[in-house]
């Protein structure tokens, strides 16, 4: 009996990467024939709503306290916990399904009302906390996203036991996705080291996707700073200052208290054992995002090229030869504005062919506008193609790079940049202009190019989705998927993907760990403004220019993306991964901090 236990913030909604994570897995043919039991563990965000809502669309709630739902085997056990720690539980099921590989999965789902939580309770937690694992809760209790998580840990501990989830004869696995699920790893370790097993699934490293966001020279400097400093055997805090003041940079830490760690991409090693020295000596597994994989023909591909031509052509009075796409979140870490760089840079060279490309950005840094909003808005002003500042259109960072867009355009001759600051890629997310039967998968398997150039991106499964559908896929050397599809190509390159990096920039000249910390904004700009001019000539040689070359894109594509796919990474990372923590002595492997002399 194999059980895993996902503790995440996404164990009801799919809100970004670790969403996307859960359903690769669990949909898989391999995960779901080898793992007999899954379990969703986190917060209940809400009490608002019917119970119905509870465990979102397909969810049934077979106990919940907060709806009277009480009538269930389980239910003494289940009010025990709740009267120890003064909570709410909502217990039921969920389904995920996926149409391609035809596996429906029904996990099991725990969620807790944290609210009303025992201050004695908490108290004590926090206090092995500190002195089993030096954790001081003091210093970032007052931050609710810290809080919640803390308050989560033992009464899910005590959940699990309570529907009977690890033995020792058959320990469950709790997967920590990010530092959100490390104070319930931590509890395992401390009252139940012998029913349970713990694996941190690192999505990132917090602490190092915030200096490379927030520092002018962002990747340039990060990166070139970490490689030096670690050569030199210094830790972020010696190279970037202590970086204990960030919530999450104590529960990251604590990863190395778990049985085994998951890596999505190939630099989160690195950043882990430059985080810490700890680090050095504990077992890291690779476990890359899985990337979609169903073969389409050429003319399917051509049919959503269409739709898209037609949809610019509406929007912007002419039929592009090319459209290229990125669909991303509005954050810094994914470089949206070297999109634009390397725009400038191709329409000067598709001028010189007398051919034109349309750059569709689907990316928004709020929730989805209604219907009623978009219909105004279209209306209005004809977005959008125009924007305006405000609700319901333009929030203060879409604005930003709104400003850019327009810039852009003012000044191309052959290339435009569409700007969809909404979630949704079809009629009644995207207005009346848009073709009736456009969907979300015309973005994906009709654009000529996905950008992805992001300064921090651990795997970035968005980016390297349209690979399956012959997309060329242009994102950095840092992105985890770089790693996966080097692995997945093997000796042969690909016309599929282009690799950008912008830390090694021939003119880069950096010879101590100083000069790294002094790249500003304006020294990045140029050095972004000369790579772009290398990533424009990549992508115009490597456009289809006939139905011939683009089938051949779309059979590389398919080949490419079948040794990327989400059968790949379970079978082949972490499912061996699984088996390594198992392998593990039930120990709390409480290790202190090692300092380097």
């Amino acid at each position: 009996m194999k059980t895993a236990v996902h503790v995440t913030h996404e164990a009801v909604q799919k809100i970004g990467g670790i969403g996307a994570v859960l359903h690769g897995l669990l949909t898989s043919r391999h995960y779901s024939e080898n793992v007999d039991r899954d379990i969703l563990v986190g917060p209940l965000f809400s009490t608002d709503g019917p119970a119905a809502n509870r465990l979102g669309a397909g969810g049934e709630v077979l106990y919940s306290s907060i709806d009277g739902i009480v009538r269930h085997p389980l239910a003494a056990a289940l009010q025990a916990v709740e009267r120890k720690y003064h909570v709410g539980i909502v217990y039921g099921r969920k389904v995920f399904y996926d149409k391609y590989t035809q596996v429906t999965s029904h996990p099991e789902v725990l969620l807790f009302d944290l609210n009303h939580y025992s201050a004695e309770r908490i108290g004590a937690f926090k206090w092995e906390l500190y002195d089993k694992f030096n954790i001081e809760s003091n210093r970032y209790e007052w931050i609710w996203d810290y809080e919640q998580y803390v308050r989560l840990a033992e009464p899910a501990i005590e959940g699990l036991f309570a529907i009977g989830a690890g033995s020792p004869e058959h320990p469950a696995i709790i997967f920590s996705h990010e530092y959100m699920g490390m104070p319930t790893a931590l509890a395992a370790k401390l009252h139940g080291p012998e029913r349970f097993r713990t694996i941190f699934y690192a999505h990132e490293v917090a602490p190092m996707r915030r200096i490379v966001e927030s520092h002018p020279g962002h990747d340039i400097s990060f990166y070139n700073a970490m490689r030096m400093g670690h050569a030199q055997k210094l830790s972020v805090d010696d190279v970037f200052g202590p970086q204990s003041f960030f919530y999450k940079y104590p529960l990251v830490d604590a990863a190395r208290h778990c049985d085994n760690i998951f890596a999505v991409g190939d630099y989160i090693v690195d950043e882990f054992r430059f985080l810490n020295p700890a680090f050095e000596g504990r077992n890291i597994d690779l476990a890359y995002n899985g990337v979609p994989s169903f073969q389409i023909s050429l003319p399917e591909k051509t049919a959503s090229q269409n739709r898209l031509q037609s949809y610019c052509q509406t929007l912007l009075g002419f039929r592009p030869d090319h459209v290229f796409a990125h669909v991303t979140r509005m954050v810094v870490s994914k470089g949206l504005w070297r999109d634009i760089r390397v725009m400038e840079q191709i329409d000067q060279l598709l001028a010189a062919e007398k051919k034109s490309a349309v750059l569709i950005v689907l990316s928004t840094e709020t929730s989805a506008r209604g219907a009623d909003d978009v219909m105004n808005m279209e209306s209005g002003y004809h977005w959008p193609v125009a924007h305006r500042e405000g609700y319901p259109d333009l929030t203060g960072g879409e604005a930003a790079f709104y400003t850019g867009v327009q810039e852009f355009n003012a000044r191309s001759r052959n290339c435009k940049i569409i700007y969809i600051n909404q979630f949704g890629f079809d009629q009644r997310a995207c207005g009346q202009r848009m073709p009736p039967d456009m969907d979300f998968m015309d973005i994906r398997q009709g654009s000529d190019v996905e950008f992805g150039q992001s300064v921090y991106e651990p795997f970035g499964i968005a980016q390297v989705e349209p690979i399956s559908f012959g997309g060329i896929c242009v994102f950095t050397s840092l992105c985890g998927c770089t790693g996966f599809a080097r692995k997945a190509a093997g000796k042969n390159s690909t016309p599929n993907v282009i690799e950008v990096d912008y830390t090694a920039w021939e003119g880069l000249s950096l010879a101590s760990l100083e000069d790294c910390l002094s790249i500003d904004a304006a020294y990045r700009h140029r050095i972004e403004i000369s790579v772009a001019a290398q990533v424009a000539k990549k992508i115009v040689a490597g456009l289809p220019s006939s139905p011939a070359a683009n089938e051949r894109m779309v059979a590389e594509g398919y080949r490419l993306a079948s040794q990327m796919s989400w059968e790949v990474v379970a079978r082949d990372y972490v499912l061996p991964g699984m088996e390594r923590a198992l392998r593990c002595p039930p120990t709390p492997h409480i290790a202190p901090r090692v300092a380097i002399p």
